[in-house]
């Protein structure tokens, strides 16, 4: 796990738990389900990493993506690393659905948000952790 968050994914973001090489992050803006990795690294580029980080981080984005498409019954995925405000590597993996509040627009910038309840965020957890991409903190 990183030694520290960026102080704003820490104030915008449940920490989860850990995967094998990130830290697992939830945007606490419920309308949308917005998962960030943390890649454990002082990087702040994925082309910056060894070969062999990226192919680990790649795996984790390809099995988040898949569990959000899934679990979330996702129309489209949105994933990308832009850093602009934030220098710490990471990666957004957005599960998007038409109907979704802001479609087909950005979720970036948007004052619309909800929360999650305490149920909704055990159970996020429990189905990370139950499809073997979590490892609970």
């Amino acid at each position: 796990m990183p030694v520290k968050l960026h102080s704003q994914l820490a104030a915008d973001c449940y920490l989860l738990g850990t995967v094998k090489n990130s830290c697992l992050l939830l945007h606490k803006n419920a309308l949308v389900p917005w998962f960030i990795l943390v890649p454990d690294t002082d990087k702040n580029e994925l082309f910056k990493l060894s070969d062999e980080q990226q192919t680990l981080v790649q795996t984790e984005i390809s099995a988040l993506a898949r569990f959000t498409e899934k679990y979330f019954n996702s129309d489209k995925l949105n994933i990308a690393s832009i850093g602009n405000m934030v220098s710490q590597l990471h990666i957004h993996i957005i599960g998007r659905k038409t109907t979704d509040f802001c479609w087909p627009s950005p979720v970036w910038g948007r004052a619309e948000s909800a929360e999650y309840t305490t149920q909704q965020l055990s159970d996020i957890k429990q189905a990370l952790t139950d499809n073997l991409i979590l490892h609970q903190t």
